[in-house]
């Protein structure tokens, strides 16, 4: 059926200080938040059809080991955007992607196996993962110093694998930094992991969302060893703003890495089906409205650059590749390791404080700019009252 054109429109500050998600939630009336990674637009008008649809039949049970046609449908999608040919017979739905995560951390690193990740990094890698009962090493990012700040440091990627690392869990793109991982250094982990017996659970989540100028590559493009030792982990979530659904997908070449998750239990009936209904619908008939939101999203990354420059102008950052997040150094502006909580304080805006994505992240926060490019400017011109 034909759709209307796409709306991103955001409603205004106290409209949104109503919703019951935890980004509006967890702040007090009248503060901007710019915290958790959820937009302010609308879902795609294809999605809210399907899920009325669901509720008009009353379809709301439990979701089947294989839900009809969204393997299939992601495919479709995986082909159109990334040129990725997927098996739809080898996509398998979890409750989220943090889930299969966990799961698939017992299952192939074992009990006390090492986990490691790039740090700064999505906070319940820091926090969840020890409950997996695997032992975790954050790894360092390349630095200041060179070339690529943002690059994982391969030398502590082969120190680790040289003290048993079982397990890298890799976000392409990465989480806080916004950067996607080029095919060059994807594979030279792969690689390396793979001569090591290492598996790769790459978390691409944000991979939909990667902006103009930049690319996505998915792990399993990339080549034999990425196949053989790698699963993809993604979702409907980041993209068309359905998180709240529980509905992601995991994703595996032909071979070892198959075989190796089919021990896994079936997690299929702790997903949502309307996760499942709106993820569907999303794959297949939401590409005008992503085109529209990365469009969108470009249009506020370049925004934003601006706003900071003329009245934050301490605050320094690397435009993010992909993503609405943007990591921000606040370091030079005297605020401390916990900047976040100053500008919350003094300027009622609400960041997400660096230190939750590790040690690195002293005098850092991550800013969200998914949202209407008045939001945008009233963010920083919150940020530039508080100091």
């Amino acid at each position: 059926m034909p759709f209307p054109a796409v709306d991103l429109s955001v409603p205004g500050l106290e409209e949104l200080g109503r919703r019951r998600s935890a980004k509006w939630a967890g702040v007090a009336p009248g503060v901007l938040s710019s915290t958790i990674a959820e937009t302010d637009f609308p879902i795609p008008e294809p999605v809210a059809e399907a899920l009325h649809a669901a509720i008009r039949e009353d379809d709301l049970g439990y979701v089947p080991s294989r839900p009809a046609g969204l393997g299939e449908a992601f495919a479709g999608f995986a082909q159109r955007r990334w040129d990725w040919e997927v098996d739809p017979g080898h996509v398998r739905v979890l409750p989220d992607v943090m889930d299969g995560l966990i799961e698939l951390r017992r299952l192939l690193a074992g009990s006390g196996g090492l986990v490691g990740f790039a740090d700064p990094a999505y906070p319940p890698f820091h926090r969840v993962l020890p409950q997996a009962g695997v032992a975790v090493r954050p790894l360092p990012l390349a630095g200041e110093s060179t070339e690529d700040p943002w690059a994982l440091d391969l030398d502590a990627l082969d120190a680790a694998l040289a003290d048993g690392l079982r397990v890298l869990v890799l976000a392409n793109p990465h989480n806080p930094t916004g950067r996607a991982l080029p095919v060059a250094e994807l594979a030279a982990i792969a690689e390396r992991c793979a001569a090591a017996g290492a598996w790769v659970l790459a978390d691409e989540i944000h991979g939909p969302l990667v902006l103009p100028g930049a690319t996505h590559v998915p792990w399993l493009t990339v080549s034999d060893a990425a196949r053989e030792c790698g699963v993809v982990l993604t979702s409907a979530s980041k993209a068309f703003n359905l998180a709240g659904l529980k509905a992601a997908l995991m994703v595996t070449a032909p071979g070892a890495a198959r075989d190796a998750v089919a021990a896994l239990p079936d997690r299929a009936n702790r997903a949502g089906l309307l996760g499942v209904v709106g993820a569907r619908a999303a794959f297949e008939h939401g590409d005008a409205y992503l085109d529209a939101l990365l469009a969108q999203l470009d249009h506020n990354r370049t925004l934003l650059g601006e706003r900071l420059a003329a009245e934050v102008p301490a605050a320094r950052w690397t435009p993010p590749d992909a993503t609405y997040l943007a990591w921000l150094d606040l370091r030079d502006l005297g605020l401390g390791d916990h900047p976040a909580a100053v500008l919350h304080r003094r300027g009622r805006v609400a960041l997400s404080p660096g230190r939750h994505y590790g040690a690195p992240g002293a005098g850092w926060a991550r800013l969200n700019f998914g949202t209407s490019p008045d939001l945008v400017e009233e963010t920083v011109r919150r940020m530039a009252a508080a100091l």
